[in-house]
């Protein structure tokens, strides 16, 4: 049955709609494909046109700069100046024996430098920089910069290197920086990415090592767009680096100088301490070595140097030396005596120069010897016999006590690298070695005169004299305190001795040095204000034979120089109110009087005034030839800030 025309009318319309409303969806996609192709190639052109050269994000690392090392006064020690590299990123790079291939054309590499960044390459992140060439000059800057767009991947940068300003002046106490090994990789376990970047270093000893964390800072991050063949589109952003923590020694880089050069020619070591807060001013072990030498490798051949010359450069004789302290052990004695109530300040011991102890003799060092002698006397003229005695009375254990006061057998808790604990010897002790036993009275008869089991290290010697001279159990300090803790004020425990019995020792010890009958009387200081009060001593190292003696031989001068006693001395200054304490300990030097003693009281006069001491600080019969030797020392050392003191010429 046909439709009405109105039904015809009514389909024709509904037709007519739906058209337009599929014309309209159509127009509206077409619109949409439109605008979007528009947007893609106006205004989306660039990011399509990285894709389809296949551009990517590269993240990269920035190395922080390291701390700077200061001494006390704020000068600089150890910095890290600039220096060039050629690195290459793996991911970079493509092919990246082939690109190393490139480069060794026009920078003459070695194989054994392409072999080994190969190596590297296997156990490091795709993006992290291998170094190629360091040290490089500005004419391989200039050549890699002008072939850079066939070498994609390779990057002429700048980095820091540390530089030690004063060279062997702090060898020991600052140590050195080194290349980054695959021991400090596995030792890190991977938390420290940054010991991956190309040159960079790590502290391998003292202060450098035991700082490391701080001195190394936080490292960046920079991101850059880099299109199919390594080349950099643009930088999309960067994560500052975070630079490390300055570090402030207590070391006085004028006196820790000065110590050195006076050292000159001799393996020894000399601490000067700060008796008020422990701080340590000077601590030279000599001879010494340049740690520059270690930044970017060490040769061979240098290094043997080092390692074989008896003078053992490498070691720091401050506090891994362990030597028989000698004579400078009876104000222990002294005071281990006078505590137990054993002895008292005015009496006397005969000393005929020897004593017979359990049928063996024991001699003192002056053959005929030393009459009567009381405590005072017997440290001024360091009188075995009378501490033979003295040692008789307290016995080893009260000696063990007092020594323990004083610090020794105890490492010192310094920044510092193999500190030796040397040896407090006790009947436990030696009954604990594999061939020990019974604690004879021999035994206590040689450590009574710091021979037999007894080792003591400069550093230990040194505040063993800071502590007769406050009383204080005063500790060695190395750095100085961060923030607004006051470096100078350090409260100090006392040692709970008698002032009486520290008194009469202080004065034994001032004898020493400026009384008529002292052992290093010709070491003394005619300045009133600058007294030094010191304990000399000498440490056996082999005995004469009778047969040498037979022969000829008679004085250490005449034994070959590996064979001599080492030669120690120990003071603080100035006397009536002091204010340091130092130690020296001179290898194979002979007699603490004559090798060590002289060296103490230049340290003591140098620091008390700023500087190259007056010469009418000496006596008046050394005068002449003490105004030649501080000559010959001013042309090694370094210029003085304070000029008030008079030239020593």
């Amino acid at each position: 049955m046909g439709k009405s025309p109105k039904q015809q009318i009514e389909q024709q319309r509904t037709l007519t709609r739906r058209a337009l409303v599929v014309g309209g969806v159509q127009a509206a996609i077409l619109t949409g494909v439109g605008a979007q192709m528009a947007r893609m190639q106006l205004r989306d052109a660039d990011r399509y046109r990285m894709l389809a050269e296949e551009n990517r994000i590269s993240l990269q690392l920035i190395g922080p700069t390291r701390g700077r090392i200061l001494d006390r006064t704020g000068q600089v020690i150890a910095d890290s100046t600039p220096s060039y590299q050629i690195t290459i990123v793996p991911e970079r790079a493509g092919d990246l024996e082939a690109m190393l291939r490139n480069l060794q054309q026009i920078l003459n590499l070695d194989d054994e430098i392409i072999t080994s960044v190969l190596e590297k390459s296997k156990t490091t992140s795709s993006f992290v920089p291998l170094t190629v060439a360091d040290n490089v000059t500005w004419d391989d800057i200039a050549i890699v910069s002008l072939n850079s767009p066939a070498l994609p991947g390779v990057d002429t940068e700048m980095v820091r290197r540390r530089d030690y300003q004063f060279g062997p002046d702090f060898a020991h106490v600052i140590g050195y920086v080194g290349r980054v090994s695959q021991k400090d990789l596995d030792e890190a376990a991977g938390e420290a990415p940054v010991l991956s970047l190309p040159g960079f270093q790590i502290g391998k000893l003292s202060i450098e090592k035991r700082f490391e964390r701080e001195l190394r800072g936080e490292p960046g991050t920079k991101a850059m767009e880099v299109n199919a063949s390594g080349r950099i589109i643009r930088d999309l952003y960067q994560d500052a680096a975070k630079d490390g923590r300055d570090i402030q020694l207590t070391i006085d880089h004028h006196l820790q100088n000065f110590a050195l050069a006076r050292l000159n020619g001799q393996s020894a070591a000399a601490i000067v301490m700060d008796v008020n807060n422990g701080d340590l001013l000077a601590a030279a072990s000599a001879p010494s070595f340049d740690p520059n030498m270690f930044v970017s490798g060490i040769s061979s051949a240098n290094y043997s140097a080092l390692r074989e010359s008896e003078f053992r450069p490498l070691s720091d004789k401050t506090v891994q030396g362990a030597y028989p302290p000698g004579s400078t052990m009876k104000m222990s004695l002294a005071l281990a005596t006078l505590k137990a109530k054993k002895v008292t300040p005015e009496e006397t011991v005969y000393c005929p120069g020897y004593v017979e102890i359990a049928g063996r003799r024991f001699h003192c060092w002056k053959r005929g010897g030393h009459g009567n002698i009381n405590l005072r006397g017997a440290l001024r003229e360091s009188c075995d016999v009378f501490f033979y005695e003295m040692a008789q009375r307290a016995g080893i254990d009260d000696l063990n006590a007092m020594n323990s006061r004083f610090g020794l057998g105890q490492r010192p808790e310094l920044p510092l690298a193999g500190i030796a604990a040397g040896l407090n010897p006790s009947r436990e002790w030696k009954k604990s070695q594999e061939h020990g036993g019974e604690w004879l009275i021999g035994d206590t008869i040689n450590a009574s005169i710091g021979q037999g089991y007894v080792l003591a290290s400069p550093m230990q010697l040194a505040t063993m004299a800071a502590r007769v001279a406050t009383g204080k159990i005063v500790q060695p300090r190395l750095v100085r305190n961060q923030g607004p803790t006051s470096n100078s004020d350090v409260e100090f425990e006392s040692m709970e001795l008698d002032p009486n019995d520290l008194s009469m020792v202080q004065e034994g010890m001032f004898e020493v040095v400026n009384s008529s009958r002292g052992t290093a009387k010709s070491s003394r200081i005619v300045e009133p204000t600058q007294l030094m009060a010191g304990k000399t001593g000498s440490s056996q190292v082999f005995s004469i034979t009778a047969a040498e003696r037979a022969s000829g031989v008679r004085s250490q001068a005449e034994l070959p120089w590996n064979r001599r006693d080492h030669a120690l001395f120990t003071a603080f200054a100035p006397y009536d109110k002091p204010q340091i304490a130092v130690s020296v300990v001179v290898e194979h030097g002979g007699g603490g009087s004559t090798a060590a003693a002289p060296v103490a009281r230049d340290l003591v006069l140098f620091h008390l005034n700023g500087g190259l001491p007056p010469i009418t600080a000496y006596p008046e019969n050394q005068r002449s030839r003490m105004a030649t030797d501080l000559a010959e020392i001013k042309e090694r050392i370094i210029p003085s800030d304070n000029e008030n003191g008079p030239s020593p010429t």
